[in-house]
């Protein structure tokens, strides 16, 4: 639900308690990042910058886009761009919202896409330690994601570890677009790392592979990459149930994040209807497909469908569990969810506080 700046009404239903699954903190400049960097890659930084595996994958190539993906009234005091003032973010959105916890979803740079993996684990660090440095040590309310070279197992691995033990993290961040689906055995270390230390996997949409962004070549249009959000989304579902991750790694939750989920109902019925048919291919699956589905993903709620008849998207909610919907804003984003105005479907007391709360609570294991 996106709601204009001018169309918000202060005077509406106050919410509190809740946690926020999607916040995006933000850089003044990527120089941020240097004194979490040893002196090698700050020189790398400076006199190479970034090798990405496609083109110009840095630039904001879309309209929307602009500026800085993000609301008009998001921009704080201090000149930087949306995100980047944590004083602001505080009284702008954790103070003005009732946000009990939020989860920090760092956009860039990251390491995914760098060619150079060294270099990518240097980054993954920085940007870790500068999350816990800047924004989850001075603010409680926030937790980290850890950032990880996805195509580096071994280094991801040990970045893992040297997370869990620093604290502050409650997830480790994966992207749904990477070079190979993320069920495939190279990203298993990984999966296994996270699940090691109670930690689930996020799933936000992006990555930057250099393949096409959608199944059938590269788009003409941003609409079409947009709706190709869902479609990788489900990609990524299909490749962690057939290869049997859930299987090997029983424990491991994952967590959908800003790619909808009314499609998984769908998905699940296809799955399992194929299954039925043809489990020979796969006979390391013992249950059908949508067993794992509603056992180990989770979604967050930005963002949400909203058919013309409130009761369709509560009768989804139903087949896929309201305990497995996650609030979140994607807070400072110009496609903002107000927690005011958001689910306007007649939940229940029970589901909606579970949907805002309670169960990021219980998977995050927050208080």
């Amino acid at each position: 639900m996106s709601v204009a700046v001018q169309d918000r009404d202060a005077a509406s239903v106050a919410t509190t308690g809740i946690v926020d699954c999607d916040i995006h903190p933000n850089l003044v400049s990527e120089a941020q990042l240097f004194p979490w960097m040893p002196a090698r890659w700050v020189e790398h930084a400076k006199a190479f910058g970034q090798n990405n595996r496609q083109g110009l994958a840095a630039t904001l190539q879309h309209p929307r886009f602009q500026p800085a993906v993000s609301r008009a009234d998001a921009w704080p005091p201090n000149g930087g761009p949306p995100g980047s003032d944590l004083d602001f973010l505080r009284r702008h959105h954790l103070d003005a919202h009732g946000i009990a916890h939020g989860l920090l979803m760092l956009l860039r740079p990251t390491g995914c896409d760098e060619r150079n993996l060294d270099f990518a684990a240097a980054i993954c660090a920085a940007a870790n330690d500068w999350q816990r440095e800047a924004w989850v040590g001075p603010e409680p309310r926030l937790h980290g994601g850890i950032m990880v070279p996805q195509e580096d197992p071994d280094a991801a691995v040990r970045e893992i570890d040297r997370c869990a033990a620093l604290g502050g993290f409650a997830q480790v961040i994966f992207p749904p677009k990477a070079l190979e689906p993320t069920g495939r055995r190279r990203y298993w270390p990984i999966l296994e790392a996270a699940a090691h230390h109670g930690y689930p996997i996020g799933l936000h949409v992006g990555g930057v592979p250099g393949h096409p962004s959608t199944g059938a070549g590269m788009p003409t249009y941003y609409l079409q990459e947009h709706h190709a959000n869902m479609a990788n989304m489900q990609a990524v579902v299909t490749s962690l149930v057939f290869e049997g991750v859930f299987e090997r790694i029983p424990d491991l939750k994952v967590v959908l994040i800003e790619g909808g989920f009314t499609w998984s109902p769908a998905l699940c019925w296809r799955m399992d209807r194929a299954w039925s048919r043809m489990r020979g291919e796969v006979p390391h699956l013992k249950r059908p497909p949508s067993e794992y589905v509603r056992e180990h993903i989770f979604y967050t709620t930005q963002p949400i469908e909203e058919p013309e008849d409130p009761a369709d998207l509560i009768e989804i909610i139903g087949w896929i569990g309201h305990e497995r919907i996650m609030f979140s804003t994607d807070y400072p984003h110009w496609d903002f969810d107000d927690p005011r105005f958001a689910f306007r479907a007649p939940l229940t007391d029970e589901q909606r506080a579970a949907i805002f709360g309670g169960n990021a609570r219980k998977l995050y294991k927050l208080s």
